[in-house]
């Protein structure tokens, strides 16, 4: 297993870090398998700069037969700069094994500021792929964290699991989220939903719990039939 983090490649007028995530993940299919993209939230505070809410996403890939790391860690980079925009602080972050040291920076990025300098001592004692790709590379920091975070699977809301065919909106099926390996949760009774219809909204967006990956609903008190609505969590 591989995880690789990116950060801040973005402006408000291009396409976003989920974008790349998802095109890094097409271009790399024939070599490495990607088990899921996720969305990590980090502080969000008038003292930390970010595009617009401060959210950096991380890749888990497994590999397919003998791809190398070096080769995946070298197309990343290729991308992002091609990617590259002014005003963007790209970072990125390419790890096989993440310390606890590196975990325990993704959860100090989540309530505290943090600084270049520390994310790149911290990469450095450990050995660990991490690298700005223009601009102030600011995204260096995010990049960092979103691998510490990924690691846990307690954290991040998920874009891709696994290899999706397709978004999903709207309304669909218990059936069609337990066949993504999507178990559904109630909020307000912290129990699983095994029957019923649930509008996802537009977009299908599960978070990562305790290894999980679980949608959060509640239920539509207005009608007799089980109709549930995904709540949007961090």
């Amino acid at each position: 297993m591989i995880i690789v983090g990116i950060d801040d490649t973005d402006t408000l007028e291009t396409p976003g870090t989920n974008q790349l995530a998802k095109s890094i993940v097409r271009a790399t299919a024939d070599d490495w398998r990607c088990l899921r993209i996720l969305r990590h939230q980090l502080f969000f505070d008038p003292r930390v700069p970010y595009t617009s809410k401060n959210g950096s996403a991380s890749i888990t890939f497994e590999p397919r037969g003998n791809a190398e790391p070096t080769r995946l860690a070298d197309l990343c980079e290729h991308m992002m700069q091609q990617w590259f925009v002014d005003g963007s602080d790209p970072g990125l972050c390419v790890v096989e094994v993440v310390p606890q040291e590196i975990t325990e920076f993704g959860w100090r990025c989540k309530t505290e500021v943090v600084t270049q300098g520390m994310a790149r001592e911290l990469a450095a004692s450990h050995g660990v792929f991490l690298k700005g790709l223009g601009g102030t590379e600011g995204g260096v920091i995010g990049a960092l964290a979103a691998v510490g975070l990924a690691v846990t699977g307690d954290d991040g809301r998920v874009v891709q699991h696994g290899e999706w065919p397709d978004d999903l909106s709207g309304c669909v099926t218990l059936d069609v989220l337990h066949d993504r390996e999507i178990d559904v949760v109630d909020m307000d009774r912290s129990t699983s939903i095994t029957a019923g219809i649930v509008d996802v909204g537009k977009h299908l967006r599960p978070n990562r719990r305790n290894g999980r990956t679980v949608l959060f609903v509640v239920r539509n008190q207005s009608t007799a039939e089980l109709v549930y609505r995904a709540v949007k969590t961090t």
